[in-house]
């Protein structure tokens, strides 16, 4: 029997699931709620049958924590704290005790690598952190590490830029009049699509991955470029360009904190190490795809 477990049923891991999930025999993971595990064991997910757990940072004494001691890939996607990973801190000792544990795949950031100033950046480069969310990233990141090492399993590192995908897009944005165009000069980010999310998770759980990789498209480009692109596609006139000065007040903490930093993510590991072929190299080929099968609401 293989198994699946995901701390953190988030919007990449359901991805992974949607797509990956019938080859696992058990699938479980963790949410924060009572009620989203009612409903996610109640309707499963894509097909598959999901033994949903509440886990909200504190020790969960619950029998189903079996399904942890009995994975074959452990995936993490919850956010840190200043202490690092809790779900780790609370729960090493069933990863310990599963005896058929093969990869633990670590969703992290490329916020680890800080400003770059639009410069390139690769897995061989320091990381150096700048807003508090990635030095806590980075914290996690070492402390999987140690624990893979440890008990002598593989750990991949995956780095992600801005995610998209299904409900979660420009086009969406657009339609909800919530897009903005925010130009501030010679800023550029990477995304990636949620689907070659899933399918570079599955590259590292099949090679048995350990270290880092940065899971990113080919083309870093302006923020208002995307923007700009989803508009056309729905044949909608994009929103006014707005000076990031001018507007930089107005933000939230977490989108100055985005705008903050600018780089260029090489994703030539992935492709070498992990022979993952995107499906979606830019935001072009993405946004058409997700235009094409009508993925314009949330």
């Amino acid at each position: 029997m293989t198994a699946l477990f995901c701390f953190g049923l988030s919007y990449t891991a359901k991805a992974y699931i949607s797509a990956h999930g019938a080859q696992f025999d058990r699938i479980a993971g963790t949410v924060r709620t009572v009620d989203k595990a009612d409903h996610l064991t109640a309707k499963g997910l894509a097909g598959h049958r999901i033994e949903a757990l509440v886990f909200d940072g504190r020790l969960t004494a619950h029998a189903a924590w079996s399904a942890l001691a009995s994975a074959d890939l452990v995936i993490v996607s919850i956010p840190p704290g200043e202490h690092g990973d809790s779900a780790l801190a609370l729960h090493s000792d069933h990863l310990k005790r599963a005896t058929s544990l093969r990869e633990i795949v670590y969703l992290s950031t490329v916020g680890v690598y800080g400003n770059h100033d639009g410069g390139w950046v690769d897995e061989t480069m320091p990381a150096r952190p700048v807003s508090p969310r990635s030095r806590e990233r980075l914290l996690a990141e070492s402390q999987w590490q140690e624990f893979g090492h440890s008990i002598g399993v593989p750990v991949a590192i995956l780095r992600l830029p801005g995610i998209y995908g299904p409900g979660r897009n420009a086009l969406v944005n657009l339609i909800a009049g919530t897009a903005k165009r925010i130009v501030k000069p010679g800023q550029v980010f990477n995304r990636i699509h949620v689907d070659d999310i899933a399918q570079a998770i599955e590259a590292a759980y099949v090679r048995r991955a350990n270290g880092v990789f940065n899971i990113s498209d080919d083309e870093p480009a302006p923020a208002q470029d995307l923007v700009t692109f989803a508009a056309a596609l729905l044949g909608m006139t994009p929103p006014p360009e707005m000076a990031f000065d001018a507007v930089m007040e107005t933000m939230s903490p977490m989108a100055r904190s985005f705008y903050a930093e600018s780089k260029r993510v090489r994703n030539t590991r992935m492709k070498r190490e992990l022979g993952v072929t995107l499906a979606y190299p830019t935001y072009r080929e993405g946004l058409r795809a997700l235009y094409d099968a009508g993925a314009t609401e949330r």
